[in-house]
């Protein structure tokens, strides 16, 4: 009697080509490779750029995916480049922040130059160009309006056709030396404002000499190898056609550009989680203490399973976010500071804890883990600084309260859009970057469907195809979240003194959204993931990582306080543990879907072919 065939175990094309490109990289541990981790501790001390590791990128093509393909470049989902800066941070941060630099630089030439702009900087970055964003100046940090940095009009000459005359600094830039080109925010009116700022792009190499000079590299806590520093302009002059858009539209395009970085961003946090979870793991895995093995004994058990529901829950709020970027573009002004606050933030206490359950070994620079675990603890805080920090991507969403309280209560989704969003193995749209607005007219599709999905959520448990246990903790979230709201709608703006409590009800917030994230995730993709994806369908099943998700976003809302059953948490968080181990021990990135990393490909005996 013949034997049916099996479908083939369901692919995800982001994680699958992710993956493949990590493997390209080679193990991890391997010596004759450029991100051996003793390697690029040893460049760390020295304060030395990781060239080699950089290089090894280029050499693959990693900057073609930061060039859309409508641009000549092979960027076309937003969650294909998450996915592959995720699998370099999860190596080395300060060469995953180095190398992507480049499409934060290109970034505004993509939401607000032209076609020919866009076209010639995507040959330039194919041809090896490296781009950096010259945004903050010294005096000023992150208060973009107030930058002194001028460009006046140049005068016309027979050898020159008019353009721009840059004077001024700006200051920690990332690759403000090593780059080719520096996208430059100038202020183009003497009164300053909204309207007073331009980009320009500013070609190096056609700068007259002694015009700019690069300002030595700042000495940094984390990152230590990577290019900080700064570049002062001195009558440089660059053509009219260095000009970004229309001039006074800088502070705007700027603006909806960082929508897109800050979500890319997470990828960053997404890649430095999986790694201290991994150390962390294999410690506790191989470490005896009290005659058993140190993952066995209930602290550190717990500590385990709790860093990995947190990484799961950040995850999936990061794919609707990215996901998002092509479908709900009109609303990322609320889901990329949402973002770019809660996993970086997730993500520097997800690492502080596993610090705790390394203890003394967490803070060796050489004789435990190459020193790489000391070395992600001080290369990950500054994840949550650039691009906007905590403080302003909480001002940002505070600035937005009413019209997200207003959505939340009619219940104002686009319902296409997240289930696109959510749904991960639907198509995307083409990214249109003129869809970006500076703030959300509708609010936030995904917040607003918590309602929603409790209806769904409770004809599932009723019909026993989901735990009541998920039902309890999506109940008291729900709870939560319109008590969130309510005070939302209560809050008077302020234009200066923005009090405290407005920032903790904007944290409050995220929490609320990451856990309507969470359910969408679940609710859409549970059936075809547990029956097609063996690798991680028990995860899946019966709701166990969403309620594992949710139980610990309900803790860090109402901290120290038990539900009404009087339950804990620990039995759903226990459940984590055969695939938290399982992933680790066959190569795979902690993660909600299949994600093979080099580990499960190669030996790091290998040698170099």
């Amino acid at each position: 009697m013949t034997k049916p065939q099996l479908a083939p175990p369901r692919r995800y094309a982001p994680y699958d080509r992710a993956g493949g490109f990590d493997r390209s990289l080679g193990h991890p541990a391997r010596r004759d490779l450029p991100f051996f981790a003793a390697r690029l501790r040893e460049l760390d001390a020295a304060e030395a750029f990781p060239t080699d590791a950089v290089a090894r990128l280029d050499a693959l093509g990693l900057p073609a995916h930061y060039v859309p393909a409508r641009h000549g470049g092979a960027l076309d989902s937003y969650e294909d480049l998450l996915q592959l800066v995720r699998v370099v941070a999860r190596r080395d941060l300060t060469v995953a922040i180095a190398h992507t630099k480049t499409y934060l630089g290109a970034v505004s030439t993509w939401v607000g130059g032209s076609d020919d702009q866009a076209r010639e900087l995507g040959k330039r970055i194919a041809d090896g160009a490296v781009v950096s964003w010259g945004l903050t100046e010294r005096a000023h940090g992150s208060d973009l309006l107030s930058g002194e940095l001028t460009a006046t009009p140049a005068e016309e000459t027979q050898d020159a056709a008019g353009g721009y005359r840059l004077d001024g600094e700006k200051w920690l830039i990332n690759n403000a030396t090593r780059s080719d080109l520096v996208c430059v925010l100038a202020r183009t009116s003497p009164t300053g404002g909204t309207r007073g700022y331009s980009l320009l792009l500013a070609d190096k190499s056609q700068l007259a000499k002694g015009s700019y000079t690069c300002l030595p590299a700042a000495k940094t806590h984390g990152i230590r190898g990577a290019d900080i520093s700064g570049i002062a302009f001195d009558g440089a002059v660059v053509p009219a056609s260095a000009l970004i858009g229309a001039e006074g539209e800088g502070i705007e395009t700027v603006l909806r550009s960082l929508q897109i970085t800050r979500t890319i961003c997470a990828a960053l946090s997404l890649g430095a989680g999986d790694r201290a979870l991994r150390i962390a793991t294999q410690f506790g895995l191989e470490h005896r203490l009290y005659g058993k093995r140190l993952i066995d004994l209930p602290q550190a058990h717990r500590a385990l399973t709790e860093a990995y529901a947190d990484l799961l829950a950040v995850e999936a709020v990061t794919l609707v976010a990215a996901r998002g970027v092509h479908t709900l573009t009109e609303e990322m002004s609320v889901s990329s500071a949402a973002v770019k606050y809660l996993v970086p933030t997730t993500v520097d206490e997800l690492i502080s804890a596993m610090g705790q359950f390394l203890g003394a070994r967490s803070f060796l620079s050489e004789e435990f883990a190459h020193g790489l675990f000391a070395k992600l603890e001080r290369d990950h805080r500054i994840v949550g600084i650039f691009d906007g920090n905590t403080l302003v991507n909480l001002n940002a969403l505070i600035n937005q309260f009413a019209a997200l309280a207003r959505g939340y209560r009619a219940g104002r989704t686009d319902a296409e859009g997240l289930a696109a969003a959510a749904t991960l193995d639907a198509p995307t749209p083409a990214f249109d970057p003129a869809r970006l607005l500076l703030t959300s007219r509708t609010g936030n599709s995904v917040a607003a469907s918590l309602p929603q999905s409790l209806v769904e959520l409770r004809e599932l448990a009723a019909s026993g195809d989901a735990p009541q246990s998920l039902l309890a903790v999506a109940e008291r979230l729900l709870h939560i979240s319109d008590t969130t709201h309510e005070r939302m709608a209560a809050h008077r703006p302020s234009p200066r003194d923005v009090p405290a409590a407005a920032f903790d009800l904007a944290h409050r917030y995220t929490l609320c959204s990451a856990a309507a994230a969470c359910l969408q995730v679940w609710l859409r993709n549970r059936a075809t993931v547990a029956a097609d994806t063996p690798a991680t369908a028990g995860l899946w099943r019966d709701g166990l990582w969403v309620e594992a998700a949710l139980t610990r976003l309900a803790d860090r809302l109402t901290p120290g306080t038990l539900p009404e059953d009087g339950t804990d948490g620990s039995a759903v968080l226990d459940r984590l543990m055969p695939h938290l181990v399982d992933q680790y021990e066959s190569g795979e990135m902690f993660s909600l879907l299949p994600f093979p990393l080099a580990e499960a490909a190669d030996s790091p005996a290998q040698e170099a072919s």
